[in-house]
């Protein structure tokens, strides 16, 4: 027999929220940035062959503030027209296009009503959150820059699970839209998720939850 599952734990940006690339594509354009010069610098900081300790990373775990990011990450960037990025806001303006999915917190609360715990673990960018409702939904939430661990660090996920009172990681199925997140929470034992869609994590979680339904309660 499978292993029941008592607790999923989402991630944020591009799982609770539409789609981080389109605010990212938003923002590119409003801005006059060249996106070239913005995916460079992703792929230099973020990578799989990044460094250890690249700018992201120190801004995940709260070593670097939201100014200093902002201010290196727009020295980085080059506009169309040749003019200097503003560093002033900038992580604000990368995350104005990012709104909530719906679909995602009706599921959250059609878990909990299946007696299922649920936890959201987010490496945050400086991030403002719905704490409210976040809380309201969630038995623990986890943020990367408050207990200064950050995806895909093995330790993070533990701390999680430990917050949550789960002693065996194979009851937990951990949901996020990148894939070396799923890895590192793999790597533990849990059970990973990758998100593409609300519906599709829906009935994914729904072949693994006997009481959860393929369908939305709120759609009913």
């Amino acid at each position: 027999m499978s292993t029941a599952i008592t607790a999923v734990v989402f991630d944020y940006g591009g799982v609770l929220t539409t789609p981080i690339g389109d605010s990212i594509a938003s923002w590119l354009e409003t801005d006059g940035i060249r996106p070239d010069s913005f995916s460079a610098t992703l792929k230099e900081w973020l990578g799989r062959d990044a460094e250890v300790g690249t700018p992201i990373h120190r801004l995940e775990t709260g070593e670097l503030s939201v100014p200093e990011f902002d201010a290196l990450l727009a020295s980085r960037l080059t506009t169309f027209d040749g003019t200097p990025v503003d560093p002033s806001g900038v992580l604000r303006r990368l995350f104005a296009g990012m709104g909530a999915d719906e679909r995602m917190y009706d599921l959250i609360a059609d878990l909990r009503t299946a007696g299922v715990r649920t936890a959201l673990l987010s490496n945050s960018w400086g991030n403002t959150y719905p704490r409210d409702r976040l809380a309201a939904l969630m038995d623990v939430t986890v943020i990367s820059g408050e207990v200064g661990l950050r995806k895909p660090d093995p330790e993070i996920y533990r701390t999680t699970l430990d917050r949550l009172g789960i002693t065996d990681p194979a009851t937990a199925v951990f949901v996020d839209d990148a894939a070396p997140n799923i890895a590192g929470a793999e790597a533990i034992g849990m059970r990973g998720l990758l998100h593409t869609d609300a519906a599709a994590t829906r009935t994914a979680l729904a072949a693994l939850i006997p009481d959860l339904s393929p369908i939305s309660e709120a759609s009913v």
